[in-house]
């Protein structure tokens, strides 16, 4: 069972869509997207600097459009769909698009209030995340409880980042859980806390006048690692995530229930890539960051990778 990976907010860089830009037709789809996320996708993909495309109503629809975009063109080189499809935050969006939940354009419509709302939201209070690696789980949340911060993420793979106050995370890096390391995120807020339930009643606004399918892939929510069968249910589930922690963790482990054999991650890919060669080691991949590795994911879908 190959599946493919969604990426979300953070891993972006500048000019990362460049190279995709060669790809036959793939302007004319940013400038689709574009339309829809109210973003001039193109230019942020492939002129802004680092501090413009971490401004969050910029990198979510961007992250989004380069999902899709990544994910038509190994499609298209493949022959065959995967099997599954999950996304990280916002790359849940692209994993509904993927699996035929919402269409394309409802995706990117969604993602571009989505980070309006969430931008917004986070203006409100100066609040930050942070990633914790290495430690015991255990002690990182404890320390993290007593920082008076979220545990937002938990990535598995020995990762968990912290959301909350900037004073609060700028304590937790002085004074770190033992063995563990504090990488602060190129995120302006703390997402997937309460800080962001604003933005939960925007999105569910619009989220409710858009059609919705039942997926036609196994799709993954990142709300607790369970499989969902129901379209609409999958809406809800990314609507609520706005506000409630991303458990990554549980996707990994039940992706290794349900007998995954490769994972392959979408532009701009290799975060997820990397917490899966800690979690799920063993377990073959590819990540996607430009058209070159095309071939080698396509291979992987094919099973053609040696």
């Amino acid at each position: 069972m190959i599946i493919t990976v969604f990426p979300g907010q953070g891993s972006q860089t500048p000019g990362f869509l460049t190279p995709w830009l060669e790809q036959d037709g793939a302007r004319e789809r940013l400038a689709e997207f574009s339309e829809r996320a109210q973003v001039d996708l193109v230019a942020a993909g492939t002129e802004w600097d680092a501090d413009r495309i971490r401004d969050t109503k910029v990198a979510q629809p961007l992250i989004v459009a380069a999902g899709l975009l990544s994910y038509g063109a190994l499609v298209d080189a493949a022959g065959v769909t995967p099997a599954g499809v999950a996304g990280h935050s916002v790359g849940e969006l692209a994993a509904l698009a993927a699996s035929h939940v919402i269409s394309d354009a409802d995706a990117l419509r969604l993602v571009g209030i989505r980070g309006r709302a969430m931008a917004e939201a986070a203006s409100a209070e100066r609040t930050g995340m942070s990633a914790v690696v290495g430690g015991s789980a255990d002690d990182v949340l404890a320390r993290l409880q007593a920082a008076h911060l979220t545990a937002a993420n938990h990535n598995g793979g020995g990762q968990i980042v912290a959301a909350g106050a900037l004073s609060d995370l700028a304590e937790l890096a002085a004074e770190p859980p033992r063995g563990t390391r504090v990488i602060p995120l190129q995120v302006a807020g703390a997402f997937h806390t309460r800080y962001m339930a604003p933005a939960v009643d925007t999105l569910r606004a619009a989220a409710a006048q858009v059609a919705a399918s039942d997926p036609d892939l196994t799709l993954w929510t990142n709300n607790d690692g369970s499989v969902v069968t129901s379209g609409r249910a999958a809406i809800d589930l990314m609507v609520a995530q706005v506000a409630s922690p991303v458990r990554w963790d549980l996707c990994m482990e039940s992706f290794a229930a349900h007998g995954v054999t490769g994972i392959i991650e979408l532009a701009p890919a290799g975060t997820l890539v990397g917490l899966a060669k800690r979690a799920l080691r063993g377990v073959p991949s590819v990540a996607v960051k430009t058209p070159e590795d095309l071939d080698a994911a396509a291979a992987l879908l094919t099973g053609e990778a040696a």
